[in-house]
């Protein structure tokens, strides 16, 4: 009867043990996952998505290898999630995927120590609680803006799973990948020989059951009321004069929406192109379509203007018109867009404008979230709302701040018309989905050029979204909610949890690895004992 060392290694000569051929498979193993998320949107495939990957690096000839596999498969991930990115970036975005896959190196290195050879039950329980949190901790690593913000999170492929989200309200986006990822570590030790396929089975179970579990005992907000609020969406509009014409396609969209009972109107990123505070004519045009709408209208201003405390540049500005014109509520965007809305160190890397679509000029970042308020929306009982400008949705904690400062709803307003035949637009609005789940409030993303959409509490949706073919403009009546959930009350959790579960299990392997070493002395001191006699 082989051993169960040796049915490994029959198992691993199914693929490449070194060279050119292994490396790609490495690569496309690792870009898989992309295909949970939308437009593809197989979200169940994310729960099996990491198995070639992480058979593969079980599979490595030496630790080194297997650090390779992680590097590689990294940079095939980023690549797949990031490819939209390719006609702005060019070739630097191959440089990008490179330099931010070496995050997946220790994690390489990891999953080959508990997977690799013959695997015992008790190794195995342990990959599927370490693989997991070694994974969040690059997700939350590479989630700094400064290395490209928290897009393609794992556990953002999960944004239409009612269970999931029900996870989400309990630990955020994080909590939800390290799901996806311990299914993926239990799927396989389901492959592998002896005693530890029980423990991938008993994996699985656990699972299961504590996602039931959140799904029917986690704290849900309590509804407390419907807030009416439209999107204005002008659809592509490019050629000579387009700041115009979006302008004028905004105001005839507006307009459209008379008697309707709305608590606010919203445009999307980018909808102004000059600023109000200098061009009253645009905040008299917008404060006539407030009055005749019935309610505030929040527009985007991408335009040089003044902030508050008097510094001058580019702005990218959520701004309140009510019929009297600018109410005073603005915000400034906080978290730009690497190299879209400004290029990091620029004097090192200012080149990259020369051959891709990056920013000329460093837009100026906001000081501080805003909460706006409506007095007389909801029926009189008024309404509070956070914005967000567009890349700022991918950010879990950002939405948390605003809740935690009394915002009732969360406003998105987005621009990806860049990239409108690709998975951007799709994946964008999914974020919202998370957004509305983790903070107990409803989400209403608005677009340029699509997707539009909206989220209730819970973070299903809310209506029928406007798609990146559309021009038009789109009425939602959202459920309001009142309470907390339990990601509201503790935040990032799980990232904390998997940092102390790493750091355990590095103890533990530094422990072993010093009480070898003394082993090995000791042995090597008996060996040479006789000699050492007269």
């Amino acid at each position: 009867m082989r051993s169960p060392a040796g049915r490994h290694e029959r198992y691993g000569r199914a693929v490449p043990r070194s060279g050119p051929w292994r490396g790609c498979l490495a690569l496309l193993a690792g870009a898989l996952p992309a295909l949970a998320f939308p437009a593809p949107s197989l979200w169940w495939f994310a729960y099996v998505a990491l198995v070639p990957w992480l058979s593969l690096i079980r599979t490595a000839r030496t630790a080194r290898r297997a650090a390779l596999d992680g590097w590689l498969g990294g940079a095939g991930f980023l690549l797949a999630v990031h490819h939209w990115l390719l006609p702005s970036l060019h070739v630097f975005l191959v440089l990008l995927a490179a330099l931010l896959g070496l995050l997946w190196a220790p994690w390489g290195l990891l999953v080959h120590r508990l997977l690799h050879g013959a695997v015992s039950a008790a190794a195995g329980a342990a990959a599927v609680v370490v693989v997991p949190c070694g994974w969040l901790l690059i997700e939350t690593v590479r989630s700094w803006q400064g290395l490209g913000g928290p897009w393609g999170l794992l556990g953002a492929s999960q944004w239409e799973v009612a269970p999931a989200l029900r996870l989400a309200s309990v630990g955020g986006v994080w909590l939800v990948s390290l799901l996806v990822v311990a299914v993926n570590t239990a799927v396989v030790l389901l492959f592998a020989a002896g005693t530890v396929r029980a423990a991938g089975v008993v994996a699985l179970v656990v699972c299961v059951l504590s996602t039931g579990a959140a799904s029917r005992w986690a704290p849900r907000p309590e509804r407390s009321g419907v807030a009416r609020v439209a999107v204005v969406q002008p659809g592509v509009i490019a050629g000579p004069h387009s700041v115009e014409r979006r302008l004028a396609a905004g105001e005839r969209l507006t307009g459209s929406l008379a008697a309707r009972g709305l608590d606010l109107v919203v445009w999307g990123e980018s909808s102004v192109g000059v600023d109000p505070a200098r061009h009253p004519d645009v905040t008299t045009r917008i404060a006539a379509l407030s009055r005749r709408v019935g309610a505030d209208v929040l527009i985007n201003a991408d335009a040089r203007q003044n902030d508050g405390s008097g510094r001058s540049g580019i702005f990218k500005s959520a701004m309140l018109v009510g019929p009297d014109g600018l109410t005073g509520g603005r915000y400034d965007k906080m978290r730009l867009v690497p190299f879209g809305e400004y290029v990091p160190a620029r004097s090192l890397l200012g080149w990259v404008t020369s051959v891709g679509r990056a920013a000329g000029e460093d837009r100026l970042r906001g000081t501080r979230p805003v909460t706006m308020r409506l007095p007389g929306a909801v029926g009189g009982k008024g309404l509070r709302f956070g914005p967000l400008i567009c890349f700022e949705s991918a950010f879990p904690d950002m939405s948390r701040r605003l809740a935690r400062d009394g915002a009732q709803l969360l406003v998105v307003q987005s621009s990806t018309s860049t990239f409108q035949h690709s998975w951007a637009p799709e994946q964008h609005a999914s974020l919202g989905a998370l957004r509305a789940a983790e903070t107990g409030r409803p989400v209403v993303h608005a677009t340029l050029t699509g997707v539009s959409t909206a989220y209730g509490p819970a973070g299903e949706r809310i209506g029928a979204p406007l798609g990146t073919g559309t021009s038009g403009a789109a009425v939602f009546d959202v459920p309001l909610a009142s309470g907390s959930t339990l990601y509201l009350r503790w935040g990032d959790w799980p990232v904390a949890g998997a940092a102390v579960v790493s750091a355990l299990f590095c103890a533990y392997e530094g422990v072993r690895a010093v009480r070898r070493r003394d082993r090995d002395g000791r042995g090597g001191a008996s060996a040479v004992a006789p000699e050492s006699g007269p």
